[in-house]
């Protein structure tokens, strides 16, 4: 009968070395996993019985074989939690031998104290109890089916319950069959990237202000990132020419934090019509608005020639990888093809999210925190009234970061005595396109939704601290 080895337990690489017999063999070889840091402290074995069987070897030699590295201190048994690598055994670790590589240590850089780079919710106040809810319930609804490979677009209940909520809530345009679920906007506008390339594109007009690592995405897919002027109406997009797309920002342009003037917004969709271009609208944290009714989508003017990109990164949690794309028709197939060879999203995540904005449990933590930062940037610009009263305070009427206009020439000497504070935060130049026309200005952009509640007043002090 031939042997099984669907048994139950740990499973353990070990190979017996030497020729002083099984028990030395296994022996030396168990001390050695140790030693080199191939078995962690703490790391569970199998049962002598489980291991035995595995080597084929009998249950003795590997009682004896753990007995004898328990008596050295390299493991620990206990009565009820088995056998283990002991926690000090990386203390007893020797000097490897001459052929096994060990790679340098690295020194970790030091941490900031304080954290104000824009992008990034409060990541501590992420729901935990009620997602913990909506997944034991979709889990618990899901059909066995959904478990597998799926569309690529994504699960249809996702699809469904988004095309819902930003046609309520931001005023899309959208129908379930125009969703495509993507890994975050980095993938969406990947994706994009590929299928702008594959189609002929050569240019894609950006925003003078943005992050260089989405202008990246764009470069590494064969496309030139042109900027466009930037004034006291946002982006100009009457300078648009023959780009084959341009991104924007237009509810909450990120980072100088003004909408897209309502003439440029429609000039924008006019060049999309005109030429066939598209327009790649990333709703930047459009759900946060404090001072002003909400921006609609500029999707809802023209879905055949915009494309509009969401996440939940600032509502929920960038580390959840969840956005979304509601695309043209023409470029649905298209888009599909390309994402189907990188597919990255959790189906369970998929359908927790859906339970969560179904149930009413996204809407009421969108407002909750809409509240919470907003009692934050309130506590900024008061702060910043009282302790540095030449410091001019923009982009504040939505959103989780604000600009801080600093004098002329000072903004690097801020930037640099901040960061020996341990206080991170961005000048405005890291964040502007190196081929920008627009003239440089001296600022700070700073991520009031970042820090976790406990050290918002700390970070605030810190900042009003470096500020002239």
């Amino acid at each position: 009968m031939a042997k099984s080895w669907a048994t139950l337990g740990v499973d353990l690489l070990v190979e017996p070395t030497g020729s002083g017999g099984l028990r030395r063999g296994l022996t030396d070889a168990l001390r050695d996993a140790v030693r080199t840091g191939r078995l962690a402290p703490g790391t569970p074995l199998p049962s002598s019985r489980t291991l035995a069987t595995d080597l084929g070897i009998a249950r003795n030699t590997v009682a004896d074989a753990y007995a004898d590295l328990v008596a050295e201190g390299w493991l620990t048994a206990r009565q009820g939690s088995g056998t283990r690598v002991a926690e000090r055994a990386a203390e007893r670790t020797v000097v490897p031998s001459a052929n096994i590589a060990t790679a340098p240590r690295r020194r970790e850089p030091d941490r900031p104290i304080h954290n104000l780079i824009p992008g990034t919710p409060d990541l501590a106040a992420f729901p935990r109890a009620e997602w913990l809810k909506a997944a034991r319930r979709a889990l618990t609804a899901a059909p066995s089916h959904a478990l597998g490979y799926g569309d690529p677009r994504g699960r249809p209940e996702l699809r469904t319950a988004l095309a819902d909520y930003l046609s309520r809530a931001r005023g899309v345009r959208a129908a379930p069959d125009s969703v495509l679920i993507c890994a975050g906007f980095s993938q969406g506008l990947q994706i994009l990237g590929q299928v702008l390339r594959s189609r002929g594109a050569h240019t894609v007009a950006v925003e003078s202000y943005g992050l260089d690592a989405h202008w990246k995405l764009l470069t590494d897919a064969g496309l030139v990132t042109h900027p466009l002027p930037y004034d006291e109406l946002a982006t100009d997009t009457r300078t648009l020419l023959d780009a084959g797309a341009v991104l924007l920002t237009p509810a909450h342009q990120f980072p100088m934090g003004t909408p897209l003037h309502p003439d440029r917004r429609s000039a924008a969709v006019d060049w999309a019509r005109r030429t066939g271009g598209l327009v790649l609208e990333d709703d930047y944290d459009g759900e946060f608005r404090y001072d002003r009714q909400p921006v609609g989508a500029l999707q809802g003017l023209d879905p055949d020639h915009v494309v509009y990109l969401g996440t939940a990164s600032k509502s929920l949690a960038p580390g959840l990888r969840l956005g979304w794309m509601v695309l043209p028709p023409a470029l649905m197939e298209e888009c599909v093809a390309a994402k189907g060879r990188v597919d990255t999203c959790g189906v369970l995540d998929q359908l927790t999210l859906t339970e969560f904005l179904t149930s009413g449990a996204y809407d009421r933590h969108v407002r909750s925190a809409r509240l919470r930062y907003r009692r934050r940037r309130d506590a900024l610009v008061t702060a910043l009234a009282a302790r540095a009263p030449d410091v001019q305070v923009t982009g504040i009427a939505a959103g989780l970061h604000a600009v801080l206009r600093l004098p002329p020439g000072s903004e690097q000497s801020v930037v640099q005595a901040a960061a020996w504070q341990g206080l991170a935060l961005h000048g405005l130049s890291a964040l502007r396109h190196e081929h920008a026309v627009t003239e440089p200005v001296d600022a700070l952009v700073v991520g009031y939704g970042t820090p976790p509640d406990h050290a918002w007043a700390a970070a605030l002090e810190a900042l009003c601290r470096v500020l002239p």
